[in-house]
């Protein structure tokens, strides 16, 4: 199978994801076509532009599918295109334009999420990476639509949703390691810190360095861990960008004792190495639309700690979730310290996670790939 992958918004979590194709099917023929993940409301709205007219021979070429992340103006592009109109079309959703805190993003405007519409309406078949990702996706295109003054045809969002499905991104089938390999999940924590080599608590939050990841929540709760007199280290780590919420200006040089690292790690290998040598996960995210860092860190064999919110409620039972109290920071602080003691008094057992490895997830993706080639009826 040919197949042409567009990522016009190429973050880190989509080239991963476009790599792990690649890997997961690497008899296919893949050819990538990507923008680099800066300027974002430019990159969301002149991607079509760029391509059609910078990369027509490539576009004009014979595919046996198009794959399309939700940040291609993809109606647009099939306009400048109309080769690319008669090329079977799937687009993966990693997020959604509806789902952002207002305040996070000033881009979060009308036009973004018309795109992220138009897309999905001009794709023959749609993939979100959560059913969290698809349900917020079409509430918010209802609520959209509803507030248009007229002309607005009915049975948008149903026929959406008929063509839709839910294929997480998955993580690597080594993930695990030697710690969710060789310890027993139900005795994990307790093994580490009673019998083990340590009995510091081992903490890890990794995220991105943004306001959407909820920095200051995180500062609240390792300032109330303080305060408690909590045993424990933890490792920050995540995507840095130039500028970075002052919370984590605040953190370093408060903290300094409680720090086993603190900024990014390159080294895929480093990482992993830092997941297995934690106890808990811990996660203060206002938006998560998967959560991968939190389940390659379950994989590894670390207890999530994470806010009853977002997609995390998709993810683990209710016992692993505190109360999400974003507007009462402080509420919100006792909730995961007080998870956290409790877990540190009676470890329970990993969540399973071995349905988002890759050798699982391969099935769901081949027939979403064949079915989208073979339903397509070229006009």
């Amino acid at each position: 199978m040919k197949v042409l992958l567009l990522s016009a918004y190429d973050a880190q979590s989509h080239r991963r994801w476009r790599q792990v194709l690649s890997a997961l099917f690497d008899d296919y023929d893949w050819n990538h076509l990507t923008l680099p993940p800066r300027y974002f409301s430019w990159r969301l709205r002149g991607n079509s532009l760029s391509w059609a007219f910078g990369h027509r021979a490539q576009l004009e070429q014979h595919y046996d599918l198009v794959i399309a992340t939700s940040m291609v103006d993809l109606s647009a592009l099939r306009g400048f295109v109309p080769a690319l109109a008669r090329r079977p079309t799937l687009v993966y959703f990693h997020e959604n334009q509806f789902a952002y805190p207002v305040t996070e993003r000033q881009h979060s405007t009308l036009e973004p999420q018309i795109l992220n519409l138009y897309s999905a309406l001009a794709a023959d078949r749609v993939i979100f990476n959560s059913d969290f990702n698809r349900e917020t996706f079409l509430q918010g295109a209802s609520a959209l639509l509803a507030k248009m003054p007229d002309q607005v045809p009915a049975g948008i969002a149903e026929q959406l949703r008929q063509k839709s499905a839910v294929i997480p991104v998955p993580i690597a089938d080594s993930a695990g390691g030697t710690a969710a390999d060789v310890i027993d999940p139900a005795l994990s924590l307790l093994w580490r810190r009673r019998w083990g080599e340590s009995s510091v608590l081992k903490i890890v939050w990794a995220a991105r360095w943004e306001y959407d990841k909820g920095p200051d929540a995180l500062l609240a709760i390792l300032q109330l861990l303080e305060r408690r007199a909590v045993n424990y280290r933890i490792a920050i780590v995540g995507q840095q960008f130039r500028s970075s919420p002052e919370a984590f200006s605040t953190i370093e040089p408060q903290f300094p004792h409680r720090l086993a690292h603190f900024g990014y790690i390159e080294s895929a290998q480093e990482y992993r190495a830092c997941l297995q040598s934690a106890d808990m996960v811990l996660s203060t995210a206002l938006h998560e639309f998967q959560g991968l860092s939190v389940i390659e860190a379950m994989a590894a064999g670390c207890i999530p700690v994470l806010p009853n919110r977002q997609v995390y409620p998709e993810l683990v039972p209710p016992g692993y979730v505190y109360a999400s109290s974003p507007e009462d920071p402080a509420a919100e602080a006792a909730a995961a310290v007080a998870l956290i003691e409790a877990f540190v008094q009676r470890s329970p057992p990993l969540p399973d996670v071995s349905q988002f490895s890759m050798t699982s997830l391969k099935p769901s993706y081949q027939q979403a790939f064949l079915d989208t080639a073979d339903a397509y009826s070229p006009p």
